[in-house]
Order: C-alpha cells, then structure tokens, then sequence
C-alpha cells in the first residue's frame, strides 16, 4: 500500500476480492437462485442507503472522524419531507426542506467537530440520539404516506435508459472519488487525518475542511431519506435504524483505517459489496435479524484486523 495511503492494491484488495468471491461461491452452492441476475438487480435496490452513505463517510473517517448520526439524519430528513408534504407544500418544496434539514443537522455536527474541536465520537453519539428523538417526536412516531406518482418515479423511473438511483450513485461515487484523489481537498483530508497538528502548522484549514465533510454526510444522509421515501412511498422516523453500523463496516473493511489517513473509494465499493452481498443473503438464506447483527458485526471487528494487519510495515 502506498504511503499515502491511496492505494488498494496488493494484499487488501486481493482478499477483498477473494471475499466477494467466496460469498457468492457460497451463495451459489447453498440458494443458486440468489445470485441470478434478476435476483441481484432486485435486490441492488436494497443497497442504494449504504452506497452512498459510504462516500462520505469514507472521507470523514480518512480524516480521523466518525459519524454516527447518518442514520438518525435520515430519519429527521424523512419526516420533513413527510410533515410538509401533509401540508400539502409542493413536492420540490418538501424534497428543499428535506434536504435543507440534512444538511443543516450535518453542520450542526461539522460546527461542534470543526470549530468547538469536541472529539467526533460524542458529538454524533449525542446527534445519533437527538436527531432520533426529535424526528419521533415531531412525527408522534406515525407513518407518513400517500406521496404523488411522478415523486416516486424518483425511485423506480429511468432517466436515458439507466435507473435513475443508479445514475445518481454513479455520480456521486465519481465526485467523492475525484475529491479524494485528485485534488487539493484530498490531500488536505488525508494529512489531517494522519497528523492533524501537523496539518494546522501546514496552514491546513483543519476546522472548515472538517465542517464540510461533516456538512457534505448530513446532505447525503438527506437524499437517501428522499429516495427512501419514493422507493417505499413512506417516510417515518424509524427510516435508518442502525444503517451507521453497516456503513461504517463497510468503509473499514474497504481498508479505511480507523485511525485516518488511509483509505480509498474503491476500497469502500468493495466493502460495500461484501456487506451487502452478506446482509442479503443470511436474510435471504435464514430470515433471522439477529444472525444478520451478528454477522456485520464479526465482519466489523474481522475488518478492523484485516486493515491493521495489512497497514503493518513489512520486513
């Protein structure tokens, strides 16, 4: 792996491959019809929360965060959009205050990280709660529903030919990978999560660059409750419920250290792979949540291994 830490190559991203491989090998021994095609497209659509919920929180946790609130964003971004739309406000104008709820949550989280300098870990624990809260509260806990057909073709419609929530996963695994590579914004996310005093005696901005990532995953947490709710033509405040723990497996086990500045998107598209292949298939094979919790979280603590064994210096 490179220094900088960009890199998947070599022995990470062999067993990574090797993993996926050994769950469908699996799968096609045990279920065949789980890993046919239109099984797998079916299923795809169960994925779209934790892809891009992954982008972000890739960057934050090469930077040396965490963010335990995704979950909790969506729900209160979801609600929004519900209330407002039993408002009758336009459709556009509830998806705006969705998405300005998310954003404005992720900032919320971004201003007490970024410029409070209050450790990551208990700000979004607290949020994690709060926001949770708040979305039940608002909502009494009821289930919103009834939204107008052209709002769900947002899930289910095609936009020249491609779905359009792959489309958008597309566009946003290319912009989060570009930031990450690329550009000055990268390097700046990378140092401050290997040496964040370091980093500020660069004349790093540690505080703004923080507040935007936090800022970038409370938006994106809003626009999965937006597609949610199209997909499941529901918004309520239990959307993402424990959706932190599958992300954050996944960008570990990407070869995110958990520690910052390591880590890669496609590192992260390949996590993702494994979690959800995982996830779908103990559902699909036994229908049991507490096999599924037990599996993400071997898979979490297996993850964090592979990635210390792999980021140790060879002989």
């Amino acid at each position: 792996m490179s220094s900088t830490g960009r890199s998947i190559i070599g022995f990470h991203g062999s067993v990574l491959v090797l993993l996926v491989t050994l769950i469908l090998g699996l799968a096609a021994w045990l279920e065949p019809a789980f890993v046919l095609p239109a099984t797998q497209f079916e299923i795809s659509t169960h994925a779209f929360e934790l892809w891009l919920l992954a982008l972000p929180m890739t960057l934050i946790i090469i930077s040396g965060g965490i963010d335990l609130s995704v979950g909790s964003t969506m729900a209160l971004s979801s609600v929004v959009l519900g209330l407002l739309h039993e408002a009758h406000a336009p459709m556009p104008l509830a998806v705006a205050g969705a998405l300005v709820a998310g954003t404005a949550s992720g900032a919320l989280n971004g201003f007490f990280i970024g410029r409070l300098r209050i450790h990551p870990l208990l700000v979004t624990l607290a949020t994690l709660a709060a926001y949770r809260g708040l979305a039940e509260g608002v909502s009494q806990g009821r289930q919103m529903s009834g939204f107008p057909e052209p709002f769900l073709k947002l899930a289910s419609g095609t936009f020249l030919g491609a779905p359009i929530p792959l489309i958008i996963l597309v566009l946003a695994a290319t912009f989060t990978w570009v930031i990450a590579s690329r550009t000055v914004s990268g390097s700046r996310i990378y140092a401050i999560g290997g040496n964040e005093r370091a980093a500020a005696y660069s004349a790093i901005p540690v505080a703004p660059v923080k507040f935007a990532l936090y800022t970038l995953s409370g938006a994106t947490a809003a626009c999965c409750a937006i597609v949610f709710a199209a997909r499941r033509n529901t918004a309520k405040a239990d959307v993402g419920s424990g959706i932190e723990l599958e992300v954050i497996t996944a960008v570990v086990l990407g070869g995110t250290s958990i520690f910052g500045g390591r880590g890669t998107i496609p590192g992260t598209v390949l996590g993702v792979i494994i979690v959800h292949e995982l996830r779908e298939f103990v559902s699909w094979r036994w229908g049991h949540d507490e096999i599924i919790l037990f599996m993400i979280g071997a898979t979490l603590i297996g993850s964090v291994l592979l990635t210390n064994f792999a980021a140790r210096p060879k002989a």
